[in-house]
């Protein structure tokens, strides 16, 4: 199923949205749009989908995503009520990047909020302190003036910046990002990779790409990623096959070959191997969870 385009549309006196969605009115079609999304779980709990991650989510729990990063709520039905007393509630903010304006991203002291504006786009659910202080944070913003809900946000995201704890969702192959990874040299490799997964890809060649050796290659890219290449090739080709899985309709053979496998049997092992399910598994499942939202 291919997500649905949703655009929002700020009040004229507001720069960004920032709403509260409650019972009935909780969206959870499978959706992306061209904001970065910031959505705290007042109260309710379910599983939600976000790229090609899977996931249960509990009051409490916080989430920053990039633009047109696909993703859905399924929130459990009891949340699901105009029942006051039992409702769910989601706060969702919704901004683009140009509010904070170009000068601004530019400074030296905006490093860290760009590093982390890029890492959500493969989405980031916050941990620890991080999420306990940015669900006050945002909560209180309700009984702030539009200005000052502005040097929250901003706030927010320095505190994700500065604290680091956050886990990552979507694989990178799902988003082909870089994963905020600020080094000419990986970008060079991991671009590549992305323009070229369907490929027989050879470590030798891609060292090449850097005037390296394929040893000292290995070396510097575990050293960046904390993963061997052939790791990170198998987790692109996985979440490519993941999206044409949920969104093309191809057979499990035309989704091996056009991952570049050539092995119909060593794809369904690999792919087993990272999301847990065989293809056709996982194809079900997402059908299934998509067509109850």
């Amino acid at each position: 199923m291919k997500p649905t385009l949703r655009k929002s549309f700020p009040l004229p006196t507001h720069s960004f949205v920032f709403r509260k969605d409650a019972g009935r009115n909780i969206r959870t079609d499978w959706h992306y749009h061209p904001d970065y999304e910031l959505v705290y779980i007042k109260n309710s709990s379910g599983v939600w989908l976000v790229g090609d991650y899977q996931g249960p989510f509990a009051t409490g729990d916080v989430i920053l995503m990039g633009p047109n990063l696909p993703h859905s709520y399924r929130h459990e039905a009891r949340y699901l009520t105009d029942d006051t007393d039992k409702s769910g509630e989601v706060v969702a903010i919704l901004f683009l990047k140009e509010i904070l304006g170009n000068t601004f991203l530019m400074l030296p002291e905006a490093t860290g909020i760009n590093n982390i504006l890029k890492l959500s786009e493969r989405g980031l659910r916050l941990t620890g302190r991080t999420k306990r202080e940015a669900s006050k944070a945002i909560n209180n913003m309700f009984q702030m003036s539009t200005g000052r809900r502005l040097i929250d946000l901003l706030s927010i995201l320095q505190l994700i910046a500065d604290n680091g704890e956050y886990e990552t969702l979507a694989s990178s192959g799902f988003t082909e990002q870089s994963s905020g990874f600020d080094n000419e040299r990986i970008n060079t490799v991991l671009e590549y990779t992305f323009n070229h997964y369907q490929d027989q890809i050879m470590i030798e060649d891609v060292a090449a790409l850097i005037h390296m050796s394929k040893h000292s290659f290995s070396r510097f890219f575990k050293d960046k990623t904390k993963k061997t290449f052939i790791q990170f090739l198998m987790e692109v080709r996985i979440g490519k096959a993941c999206r044409l899985l949920m969104e093309e309709d191809m057979n499990i053979s035309e989704i091996c070959y056009s991952c570049g496998y050539n092995n119909v049997s060593h794809f369904n092992h690999q792919f087993k191997a990272i999301i847990g399910k065989s293809p056709q598994e996982y194809k079900q499942m997402r059908t299934k969870l998509l067509t109850q939202l």
